[in-house]
């Protein structure tokens, strides 16, 4: 009986630590402001975490649309920009039911996910936070469609966060 109740117990703090380590994750990862813009540092430099997303992106069988070096753009424009990459892709099963509850919402989709580095040298993944969308669209009956997009890009952005 005691073993049994030790086990339990032992269970139920490995299982509390767990959703701990995951709500401080998906913390770091949210939106700081009203602005809905979420932020996730990379450990790895620029061409490996466009490298790594992309390919997290096609194991999941999603859609990738384009690459769009800003950077690159710009220079051709003989303007200086940091190095910056737009990254667009959509699972559309799940992308136009958002749609399908407001027509507007296909502003933000497909999902667009920018790789930038700031003047530090840092390496940052900034997409629009969903429930910012959902709100910016007054869309309220697709709850369950917003937490697996907010899961889905946060897995493929945990793929850079380690070196």
């Amino acid at each position: 009986m005691t073993a049994h109740l030790t086990n339990r117990i032992a269970n139920f703090c490995a299982s509390l630590l767990l959703v701990l380590l995951i709500v401080s994750v998906v913390s770091a990862a949210r939106a700081d402001s009203d602005d809905g813009i979420v932020r996730v540092k990379s450990a790895v430099p620029m061409a490996e975490a466009i490298s790594r997303i992309k390919a997290d992106i096609a194991g999941k069988g999603i859609k990738f649309f384009m690459e769009i070096d800003q950077s690159r753009l710009a220079a051709d424009a003989d303007i200086k920009l940091r190095p910056s990459t737009l990254l667009v892709f959509g699972n559309p099963p799940l992308g136009t039911q958002f749609i399908t509850s407001n027509p507007n919402a296909g502003l933000d989709w497909p999902v667009r996910l920018l790789l930038t580095q700031d003047d530090n040298g840092d390496v940052w993944a900034v997409w629009t936070d969903f429930g910012w969308i959902a709100k910016r669209h007054n869309i309220r009956d697709r709850v369950a469609q917003f937490e697996m997009a907010t899961k889905v890009v946060g897995s493929i952005t945990s793929t850079i966060t380690t070196r």
